[in-house]
């Protein structure tokens, strides 16, 4: 079973030999590692080509966002499976891939999902929040909750049939894909009850508070345009969990 792994980057010298790396060290052999770059300016390419061993595909070229180089991967990928590693994250252990491999190996799976951990930029090793998809159902989209995309792989048919990230989203295809593959169309999914990836705390839909309120319209769009309904007052609710951590119990790692 060969999995597909995208990688979409810009100007990710920072981080890109580290995520690049943790592919590279998965101790399951069948993996194709996709890059897409948005024509970076500084020493990612470079880094990159330094960085080779399981890359098969690296294509740099000007790009309308991430969810567009993310399409460009899905178009490319030849696995069975498909994954998406942000360029600026990790996989948690070295056995990672293997284990999603032997999930769906084992078991008759659309998809599986797992738990993510986030760290500060300056101390990887320690976790600053913990994202568990434990008590993760479809009903809760309408809260706001849906489990970490970063941690979803799936059969690489289903985007075919169901269709690919919405590019006109900035920052919640992500969320508005799993609605319709999870919740829409019902594909037959498994929890992965351990951290699948590290997450650098920073990104585009956590960074500020303008980017929170992008994130929360998109849902409730993506929402709307599935038949499920919810406002800005319900998603508030979530704020409300993640503090108090009432769907977060698990803190495994594989």
């Amino acid at each position: 079973m060969k999995i597909t792994i995208i990688t979409a980057t810009y100007n990710s010298s920072s981080t890109i030999a580290a995520c690049i790396t943790s592919v590279n060290e998965q101790t399951y052999q069948n993996i194709e590692h996709i890059i897409i770059d948005g024509a970076s300016t500084d020493k990612t390419l470079e880094i990159i080509q330094n960085t080779k061993n399981k890359i098969t595909k690296i294509i740099s070229e000007p790009d309308k966002g991430i969810y567009d180089a993310m399409n460009k991967g899905i178009r490319l990928a030849t696995g069975d499976i498909v994954g998406i590693l942000n360029s600026d994250d990790f996989f948690t252990s070295n056995k990672v891939i293997e284990k999603i491999v032997s999930t769906f190996m084992t078991n008759s799976l659309d998809a599986v999902y797992g738990d993510i951990c986030f760290v500060k930029p300056d101390n990887l090793n320690k976790v600053v929040r913990y994202y568990s998809s434990a008590l993760f159902n479809p009903s809760l989209f309408r809260f706001g909750f849906m489990p970490p995309h970063p941690s979803f792989y799936v059969r690489s048919k289903w985007y075919k049939k169901l269709g690919p990230y919405k590019i006109d989203y900035k920052i919640a295809a992500d969320y508005e894909l799993l609605i319709r593959f999870l919740n829409v169309n019902k594909l037959k999914t498994h929890y992965l009850n351990f951290c699948v990836v590290t997450m650098r705390t920073g990104g585009d839909s956590t960074r500020n508070l303008k980017s929170n309120w992008i994130l929360n319209k998109e849902i409730v769009r993506g929402c709307y345009e599935n038949g499920i309904y919810t406002n800005m007052i319900i998603l508030s609710l979530k704020y409300f969990v993640k503090i108090t951590g009432l769907l977060f119990p698990n803190r495994n790692k594989l």
